[in-house]
């Protein structure tokens, strides 16, 4: 077998040219066929263990790892899931890292299809198909998307996020009647009753947040006080919100918002008008997101799964690659409250 300085320069010359080593440099660097090498690679039985030595320590040496996407390909399979989601939320981005290691662990990769304003829901999931993906999961994908549409004919599709009626998806999305019940229920225990809510726009999500916390107010006695100031999820629609309250000649004691990055900007602008949090005013956050944890934030936060979440699109995702065909599956992950420092007893009136 070559070995040093000779190896050493096939290996600077393989990758000098920039390629990856192949199965036949393998089998040249050897002398022997291409045949035998790809016998070994395969584990199909036949070559001596003296030649199956060699080889796999030629491809060591060489750099050689086998193309395991051709191999599928041969099978007509990817094993690949595709992932649409939003990269700038911190929740969908931790939910699609610990994706990867699931579904690595039961076979599967994931090719990746973020969403932006110039990247909607047809571009992505067309992309994502090129690829040949076997299913998809997607975050609040655009429900008049043609290219999801047409995808839902020919792959299993876990919509996540948010509550749909689609007959031909399965569903997985949070217990948002569960989570503002806790957020609403904790800052009445601590004494306040003038509790706003910021959100409500941002899709079919969005509005289902805001119902939860009318609902959460109605079930506590305080229907007639529920306020929602519209707000998207996002940074700049929580500073809004606040800039608002801030305005106003009698504020609230206690803000609920939509989401962590909803809350962070209420509590920047609320920080700059030193306004004491939670001295003044409490702040709640949704989604427990390291936002949340954050030391100049110590948000209390809804906390949403991640693991039940990822848990269920697997169960769901192969269920459906294996040929179960059976009714939908709808699952509400559960959520908590993660008390922290941004909420305390209400202020007592002047």
């Amino acid at each position: 077998m070559a070995t040093g300085v000779g190896g050493a320069q096939k290996r600077r010359a393989g990758r000098g040219a920039g390629r990856l080593p192949t199965m036949k440099d393998v089998a040249d660097h050897l002398g022997v066929s291409r045949q035998l090498v790809s016998l070994v690679m395969r584990g199909v039985p036949g070559p001596s263990e003296e030649s199956r030595e060699r080889i796999l320590a030629a491809a060591d040496e060489l750099g050689y790892r086998p193309n395991a996407s051709a191999r599928l390909l041969r099978q007509n399979r990817t094993r690949l899931i595709g992932a649409l989601f939003w990269m700038r939320n911190p929740f969908q981005v931790r939910v699609i890292e610990r994706l990867f290691v699931r579904a690595a662990e039961r076979g599967f990769g994931l090719v990746l299809g973020p969403t932006t304003s110039d990247r909607p829901t047809d571009v992505v999931v067309a992309e994502l198909m090129e690829e040949r993906v076997e299913a998809l999961v997607a975050f609040n994908p655009d429900p008049a998307s043609r290219a999801l549409a047409d995808a839902r004919e020919l792959v299993p599709v876990v919509w996540l996020g948010e509550w749909v009626d689609e007959l031909d998806v399965d569903n997985v999305h949070v217990d948002e009647i569960e989570g503002l019940r806790l957020a609403v229920e904790h800052l009445v225990e601590l004494g306040h009753r003038d509790i706003v809510y910021v959100g409500g726009r941002g899709g079919t999500v969005g509005r289902l947040r805001a119902e939860a916390y009318r609902s959460a107010m109605a079930a506590v006695g305080l229907a007639e006080r529920a306020e929602v100031l519209e707000s998207d999820f996002s940074e700049e629609g929580g500073a809004s919100a606040a800039r608002h309250v801030l305005g106003r000649r009698h504020r609230p004691t206690a803000v609920v918002c939509c989401g962590d990055q909803c809350a962070a900007g209420v509590l920047a602008v609320l920080a700059r008008a030193n306004v004491n949090v939670p001295g003044e005013i409490s702040v709640v956050g949704f989604d427990d997101s390291y936002v949340a944890s954050l030391s100049y934030h110590q948000l209390t936060s809804v906390h949403q799964d991640v693991e039940a979440t990822v848990e269920a699109t697997l169960l769901s995702v192969l269920d459906r690659l294996e040929g179960h065909d059976g009714p939908r599956r709808v699952s509400a992950t559960p959520t908590r409250l993660v008390v922290r420092e941004s909420t305390g007893r209400a202020r007592t009136s002047p």
